[in-house]
């Protein structure tokens, strides 16, 4: 089954790059007419006065090579299909159509596709006249010994640097000798959970679980070795040991590029660990965490360093006008402003009372008991964690109430503080929601009403900012029911009430509020709501009291 949303899949380059071009932010680009084989997307503002700059290479690795296009990186990007080289005939096209007086370099990642199309169309372009250079990155260091290494992430930088130098007005042979240059000084490691997919290919599974491939390629080829290990920091660590053998102790910038699949969350918590990496002393500039040369939806990421000079450094933090490229930031430590806490702390005292001591006790350790029972319910209705949240919130009431801090003796502050504490320590809605309805109970409460007219009172504040009603399939129906027995007709006919109304729930064929409103009908059949049942068992365990 395929995992990308594309139509016919020998349209989808060409779809993808109309849409691209159509996007640009700064409307600079053009799909160049020629052959509809042949995928050339330049700038259209490109007057010919300037050293061309052009790469390319199999498509799946966006944003490169076409999001690079634009002032100040690329002058135009050849694109293959999915993970092929483009041929010789497109490469040639592309060079003859954006090159003039001034020469053009062609900047090639080291694959044997890309060295042999794009080498033999520069051959051929001099035979028109064209001052043509080459310059070829092979900068993953994943293989130590190999005398060819690979181009990955890091010729992305060299699109930049060379870009750069060639805007700036330099001869061929200064933006050549400069790419050079930051060739040979950029060194590049990625690895991976999960390979990337093809589309309308079968999921390959060759990574097992909790384990990573380091070195891989980014067309999927496997990686150089196999480490047994999801953890965030053990893994930067090995990056950089491995970079640093090869960058030396050199004042560095770093890219710290998205394969493709990784959350924004988790690349900048990569972010965090290089920061306090056995590099942190040596970097000046961070571009990223980006997305930048992908491997379509790999669940990876790399590093990629390079060895800052005057030119190079100049080179990197100069703007460009291209939808793919980052900005380079300068490297710090974490920024922090001290700030007082606003905390609006309630000032209680702390009293006795046996009766509301054995209540309290009672209901805490009922929701305890239930932690289990209502994650169960709420993984067929919801997220599967009611049980673990109404259980974080007793267990600190129940701590508080060991530690004798409670105004057992008051309940008007003693519904206020549970409030407070449900507000502190409980997760997510069902803490806010608990919070509320305690807070404004015990304020009625302060206020002079009845304790049952006040735990009505905080349950209309509930309901005014929770947005549920009886019959929405939540915990107040069997809430209100409860409280309003417990008002008019005492304890015993509010447990009653509290269980049908829990009862009710079951029945109910579609919820109207919470997690439980996304889930389909046919799954809520039967299933009573577990924040219901939670009140229902509370109340039912105060008879015992």
């Amino acid at each position: 089954m395929s995992r990308f949303f594309f139509n016919e899949r020998k349209h989808l380059v060409d779809d993808a790059l109309e849409g691209l071009v159509l996007s640009a932010p700064h409307a600079n680009l053009v799909r160049l007419d020629i052959d509809p084989a042949i995928r050339i997307v330049a700038r259209s503002d490109w007057d010919k006065s300037r050293v061309a700059i052009i790469s390319g290479g199999g498509s799946g690795h966006e944003p490169a090579h076409a999001g690079f296009v634009g002032r100040g990186m690329l002058t135009a990007a050849v694109c293959g299909d999915l993970f092929a080289s483009p041929s010789v005939d497109a490469v040639l096209n592309a060079i003859v159509a954006v090159t003039g007086d001034r020469g053009c370099l062609l900047i090639v990642k080291n694959y044997t596709g890309d060295r042999l199309n794009f080498g033999l169309a520069a051959e051929k372009a001099k035979r028109y006249g064209l001052k043509v250079e080459m310059v070829i990155v092979a900068d993953d260091v994943a293989l130590p010994d190999n005398k060819q290494p690979r181009g990955i992430a890091g010729t992305a930088l060299v699109h930049k640097v060379a870009g750069y130098a060639a805007e700036q007005g330099k001869s061929l042979s200064e933006v050549h000798e400069i790419a050079q240059q930051a060739s040979r000084g950029v060194f590049s490691l990625g690895l991976a959970m999960e390979t990337c997919n093809l589309p309308g290919g079968e999921t390959e599974d060759r990574i097992r679980p909790g384990q990573v491939e380091l070195g891989l390629g980014i067309h999927g080829e496997p990686g150089a070795s196999t480490v047994s290990s999801h953890n965030s920091k053990q893994l930067i660590g090995t990056l950089v040991e491995t970079l640093k053998a090869s960058a030396g102790d050199n004042r560095v910038a770093v890219l710290i590029n998205n394969l493709g699949g990784v959350s924004e969350l988790e690349m900048a918590l990569l972010a965090k660990e290089l920061a306090h990496s056995a590099l942190r002393e040596q970097i000046a500039y961070l571009i990223g965490p980006a997305t930048l040369v992908s491997s379509l939806d790999m669940k990876g990421f790399s590093l990629s360093l390079i060895i800052l000079n005057q030119a190079i450094e100049e080179a990197l933090l100069a703007d460009v006008e291209t939808s793919g490229w980052v900005k380079a930031v300068a490297f710090a430590p974490l920024r922090t402003l001290a700030h007082a806490k606003v905390h609006d702390a309630l000032e209680v005292q702390p009293s006795e009372n046996p009766q509301v001591h054995a209540l309290v006790a009672q209901a805490t350790q009922t929701l305890l008991g239930l932690e289990s029972r209502l994650n169960a319910l709420d993984a067929k209705v919801g997220d599967g964690d009611t049980g673990s949240t109404f259980a974080l919130g007793a267990q600190d009431i129940a701590t508080l109430l060991k530690q004798n801090v409670l105004p057992l003796d008051n309940p008007a502050q003693l519904l206020q503080l549970i409030g407070e504490r449900l507000a502190t320590v409980m997760g997510g809605s069902s803490g806010v929601l608990m919070s509320l309805f305690f807070t404004a109970a015990g304020q009625a409460l302060a206020q002079g009403e009845p304790l049952a007219n006040a735990l009505l009172a905080g349950l209309k504040q509930m309901k005014f900012y929770g947005g549920a009603a009886p019959g929405d399939r939540t915990l107040i129906d069997a809430l209100q029911p409860a409280l309003e027995a417990l008002r008019d007709r005492g304890l015993a006919e509010a447990i009653a009430a509290a269980q049908q109304g829990a009862d009710s729930t079951a029945t109910m064929q579609k919820a109207k509020a919470g997690r439980a409103s996304y889930v389909n009908s046919d799954n809520l059949n039967g299933v009573p709501d577990p924040g219901a049942v939670a009140v229902a068992e509370v109340f039912a365990a105060f008879a015992k009291a």
